[in-house]
């Protein structure tokens, strides 16, 4: 007998690795359809409030969902126009990248013995360099249209996020006892993501105006690209972090080298564990290291987009199959999660 339910219970745990591996296949090699679907899923959601909001107010679900479709993709249109100069700059700043790079070996290599030859590799790849890398490299716009399948993925993105607003009612109607649960759970991602866009906002502002205060170049673009990436937890301060120092290194020198990435660590060290845990604390929490393994996971499965979807979904899918465990207690002390 305890033979048979050993047996059993191994039959179960070998099934459910197989379901996980095989779905983790089907989402990797669906990926061109299945994540401009998702992207367009959590969208609606988010802007679930609004349209139920539009919708008692006597405006048509045709009309609601057009309106909705026009706002969202004409912010999304407007955040990739707003990160085109900062990926240009990067482009820009190629050649003084390799430079500054090269001086900062060599002046290490001059500490340390046995890797002249090191150095003098350095400085010949340096005199290497070419300025015309920047133009030979297309503009964000330019990949985007270039890209063979943007087209189809954009219009899969459209027509998702258009007849998820337009039919979301019927949808979570045709559910029947599970729908309190999805509008449920639709309400709290939007709302968690209508106050985390407020603090990465603030993150923005304020580290555009200690960039600027401490003379860092492009100021305002490293502000916008602290308030965008913050939205991938983890891993865009650590992008943030990276790019700061780097920049330091370029235009500073000695201690002040350094100073961009620690005031901007400090920055989000107090947004991470005071500021979001206040403003978002009474609503939802979420294990770190479920958090951080979501992100990768998306990373990994689907780019960007992965990244970007995998904690909303991650949300969601917590509020709606165990919401007594996303409570959580308000202030400082809260577990972090940006």
């Amino acid at each position: 007998m305890l033979t048979t339910a050993l047996t059993e219970r191994a039959q179960r745990v070998m099934l459910l690795i197989l379901t996980v591996i095989a779905v983790t296949a089907a989402l990797q090699l669906g990926q061109q359809v299945l994540a401009p679907i998702v992207f367009a899923l959590v969208v609606g959601i988010v802007v679930s409030p609004l349209a139920e909001r539009l919708t008692g107010l006597g405006v048509p679900r045709v009309g609601v969902a057009m309106l909705l479709l026009l706002v969202t993709t004409s912010l999304i249109a407007l955040l990739v126009l707003m990160v085109e100069p900062l990926l240009d700059m990067f482009i820009r700043q190629l050649p003084r990248l390799k430079a500054g790079a090269a001086r900062w070996i060599a002046s290490v290599s001059d500490v340390l013995r046995g890797i002249e030859t090191i150095s003098k590799e350095i400085e010949g790849a340096k005199s290497g360099a070419d300025d015309g890398a920047a133009s030979a490299l297309p503009s964000v716009r330019d990949a985007l249209w270039m890209a063979p399948n943007f087209g189809a993925q954009f219009f899969i993105f459209v027509g998702t996020l258009f007849f998820f607003v337009l039919t979301r009612n019927d949808l979570y109607g045709a559910v029947g006892e599970l729908e309190p649960k999805l509008r449920k759970a639709d309400r709290a991602v939007a709302r968690y993501f209508a106050a985390v866009t407020l603090v990465n906002a603030g993150l923005g502002v304020l580290t555009a105006a200690i960039m600027l205060a401490i003379g860092v170049e492009y100021p305002m673009l490293w502000g916008l690209a602290a308030a965008i990436l913050n939205y991938m937890l983890y891993l865009g301060p650590l992008l943030i972090i990276a790019g700061l120092t780097i920049a330091g290194l370029l235009q500073f020198t000695g201690a002040m080298s350094l100073l961009p990435p620690a005031l901007y660590l400090v920055v989000n060290f107090t947004e991470a564990n005071f500021v979001t845990p206040w403003v978002v604390g009474q609503r939802l929490a979420m294990n770190p290291l479920g958090v951080f393994v979501a992100i990768v996971f998306g990373l990994w499965l689907w780019g960007p987009v992965g990244a970007i979807v995998a904690l909303p979904v991650m949300l969601w899918l917590g509020v709606l199959l165990r919401p007594t465990m996303l409570q959580m207690p308000s202030g400082p002390g809260a577990p972090a999660i940006g």
